[in-house]
């Protein structure tokens, strides 16, 4: 009797964990965060899209925090709060500790939407206020079928709430490789200029001291930071030094960085969200 339930026990775990991968099989797809507006379903156009994603870059080098906009068909077999949750779990919207990251998310075919707000935000943009922006803003328009106008409104006033709270500044941008690669063509030849003449003026030695002070003080200005600034300089040094056999050595190198140079954008939210946290803050609404 006792190895029958045992075994009766072993299927029904069995079953239920075959379900279980089933459903979570299933899940609807979290897209990749390459930018503050993402629209899997074409219901912005192009134009739409780049005002808002505009706007939002504008708000996020100003204030710091982030919102970001994702248009998905649906969310089932998820209710769209846990599928909002999976969403900014994985795309950390808004500053690590800061926790100022905010979603907008539409499910269109399902006919809902829902703001998320992190942790941070929850203070400025509390559960209540979040329900009367999508009652209020989104829902009148959504009905109308001006998606663009409702979501835009909508993002107008989330910013208004955030830009009165007080937070933290916005960082400044970190140092970038691809950025070190391009400034190193343009800092190693006014190297070579500037070190011409100063060695022209007060000799090898101190012409180099004075060099590679002035050109490591412009890459610390144009934000390499303090390794950069000191590296940049004990290059400019020794370029004054061997004078003119150096230039060769120099515009080699400058050749060999200048092939590194990017030609993608300069936007910096590639790398998505900085680490923000939620805990299930906002509010949810229907059209």
């Amino acid at each position: 009797m006792i190895s029958q339930l045992k075994a009766s026990l072993l299927v029904l775990c069995a079953i239920l964990l075959f379900a279980s991968c089933n459903v979570r099989a299933e899940l609807a797809a979290i897209p990749a965060i390459e930018k503050r507006v993402t629209d899997l379903t074409q219901t912005l156009t192009q134009d739409q899209q780049s005002q808002l994603e505009a706007k939002l870059a504008t708000f996020e080098q100003q204030k710091g925090s982030q919102i970001a906009v994702l248009i998905v068909p649906t969310t089932k077999p998820e209710e769209i709060e846990q599928y909002s949750i999976r969403v900014v779990d994985a795309w950390k919207l808004g500053r690590e500790k800061q926790d100022d990251g905010v979603l907008v998310l539409v499910a269109k075919n399902d006919r809902k939407m829902r703001i998320e707000v992190g942790y941070g935000l929850e203070g400025a943009i509390p559960d209540l206020t979040a329900k009367r922006i999508i009652s209020e803003i989104m829902t009148p328009s959504f009905k109308q079928g001006d998606f663009y106008g409702g979501i835009n409104n909508a993002t107008d006033k989330l910013i208004g709430l955030v830009s009165g709270e007080q937070l933290a500044p916005p960082a400044s941008p970190a140092f970038n490789s691809k950025s070190f690669e391009n400034m190193l063509p343009i800092l190693l030849f006014g190297g070579l200029i500037l070190g011409g003449i100063l060695r022209a003026m007060f000799g090898n030695f101190f012409g180099g001291v004075l060099n590679g002070g002035a050109i490591g003080i412009l890459a610390w200005i144009l934000g390499g930071g303090l390794l950069a600034a000191i590296l940049f300089g004990i290059v400019a040094f020794f370029i004054t030094l061997v004078g003119h056999s150096g230039m060769g050595q120099a515009g080699g190198y400058g050749g060999g960085y200048g092939g590194g140079r990017s030609s993608g954008g300069s936007d910096p939210f590639s790398g998505g969200g900085g680490g923000g946290g939620f805990g299930g803050g906002g509010a949810s609404g229907d059209w």
